[in-house]
């Protein structure tokens, strides 16, 4: 056991904090570095203590508990060697066995429990050849410790561009457009808010009951198997070009988030149509996890780890949307389009809701009348009764480094929560990486991952199809 210091952070482990490190949930967060050079000479120890370390407190310390008080963040010191973890795998094997053992042992630690004891994180350093890269980082991050945002503006602290170090990592804009009408007369105005307070009511009431009365169908991408967690897992991923969906979302006249969206949901009901054809038109909603930040970019650490920053500092800002996925009908399978415009659709009567702030303060008067186990519970109980996990990132335009070893690839994803399928979209270098955590033994991750690329294909050549100048 690593030796407490007498001294305690400011801050308590915030809400959420506690409710995903309880006994009723306890989620990480997975990011994988791919490189495009051997990692053998990285030096690996003095980047963690220099630069990893100092990046936040909580990095080096541990959650403490006493009698009846909110957990808080207390400081230890830290054995950076019980941190890293350096994998050996047998000498000589093909390429193919080192891809198959990499991804085995993706999937086994993403699941294995982080000692309570110790600081919340850990590095695995795997430097053998994959089919996509000549060696990987694999960084196991408590959920606990921050949101994606947080964690990834942190592991982004430490890497550099590769062109030039000296230049800061730029990033698209993470700006929300604005559903408002700004330049619009009186009655539409009116009628927007409305609309606005119907949806929020809608959607607000329909998210207390999906996360207490109604469960999804059990499904091919759903087991509703309540020890899901305790299940094997895999971890894969497939990427896509963000030029090509740019091209789509330029012919259809809607937004980035709406195609990514509308590909992965539509993957999704062929994989199900494929493996029962009855649930094509099963009733399956995805559970997507959203930043509340009123952000237009990544900040800097300090201004992340400074909490008068009015951005939101650091931590897990973060709640939930109960997003349907559209049903798989005859007219759809001829024409893929549809599935855009569906999901189109449902995002854009979500932005003209107030339903994501609501179910938010809802989880923290809970947490404050019912205690945080009371809430993980709940929480717990929502993730199971959904079909899937949908979360996202932004991740920069120029390749990275890590000490001047050149980064190949970027992706992430959630693990031990009670959900048959996570679903991780990330953008990096003009690529879009769509990492799927699947149940082991329930999901055919390969065929999934088929249908997925089948779902772009089709609604890509659909679009160029379309005649411009008519549309």
């Amino acid at each position: 056991m690593e030796h407490e210091k007498e001294e305690y952070l400011e801050e308590p482990v915030s809400p959420i904090g506690q409710y995903f490190n309880s006994s009723s949930l306890c989620l990480y967060i997975i990011a994988v570095l791919e490189f495009e050079v051997a990692i053998d000479d990285l030096q690996a120890l003095a980047l963690l203590k220099d630069v990893f370390l100092p990046i936040s407190p909580r990095f080096s310390s541990i959650m403490v508990q006493e009698k009846n008080e909110d957990k808080r963040w207390k400081k230890v010191d830290v054995n950076l060697k019980d941190h890293m973890k350096t994998p050996i795998f047998s000498k000589g094997k093909s390429l193919e066995f080192y891809d198959k053992s990499f991804h085995d042992y993706l999937s086994t630690i993403a699941i294995e429990p982080l000692p309570q004891e110790k600081p919340l994180w850990e590095i695995h350093i795997v430097n053998y050849p994959t089919k996509t890269s000549l060696g990987n980082i694999i960084f196991k991050l408590h959920h606990a410790l921050g949101d994606g945002y947080s964690l990834m503006g942190a592991l982004l602290s430490c890497l550099q561009r590769a062109d030039d170090p000296s230049l800061p990592l730029s990033f698209p804009s993470l700006k929300p457009s604005k559903s408002e009408p700004s330049n619009s007369s009186f009655w539409r105005k009116i009628s927007w808010t409305m609309s606005s307070v119907f949806n929020t009511a809608s959607d607000f009431g329909w998210s207390v009951l999906k996360s207490s009365f109604i469960d999804d169908d059990k499904t091919p991408i759903r087991s509703g198997d309540e020890g899901a967690d305790f299940q094997p897992i895999s971890i894969s991923s497939i990427a896509f070009s963000v030029d090509h969906i740019k091209d789509i979302k330029s012919k259809l006249g809607v937004t980035m988030n709406d195609v990514v969206t509308g590909i992965v949901f539509y993957g999704t009901r062929l994989y199900m149509q494929e493996i029962e054809s009855k649930s094509n038109t099963s009733n399956s909603t995805a559970l997507v996890l959203m930043n509340t930040r009123n952000i237009e970019g990544y900040q800097s650490i300090e201004d992340m780890l400074d909490t008068k920053k009015s951005k939101g500092p650091w931590g897990n800002r973060i709640s939930f949307l109960h997003v349907p996925i559209p049903k798989l009908n005859e007219t759809r399978i001829s024409n893929p389009l549809e599935f855009i415009h569906d999901t189109h659709n449902i995002i854009n009567r979500k932005k003209q809701s107030l339903g994501l702030a609501l179910t938010g303060t809802l989880l923290d008067i809970e947490g404050k009348f019912r205690g945080q186990e009371a809430v993980a519970k709940h929480i717990r109980k929502t993730i199971t009764m959904s079909s899937a996990v949908v979360t996202n990132l932004v991740g920069p335009v120029q390749q990275m480094s890590l000490d001047k070893h050149p980064v190949k690839g970027l992706y992430f994803t959630l693990a031990g929560g009670p959900e048959s399928l996570v679903i991780s979209i990330m953008s990096y270098m003009g690529m879009l990486r769509v990492t799927l955590k699947t149940e082991r033994d329930f999901i055919d991750e390969e065929r999934l991952k088929k249908c997925m690329q089948s779902a772009f294909e089709m609604i890509f050549k659909a679009t160029m199809e379309i005649d411009f100048e008519t549309k």
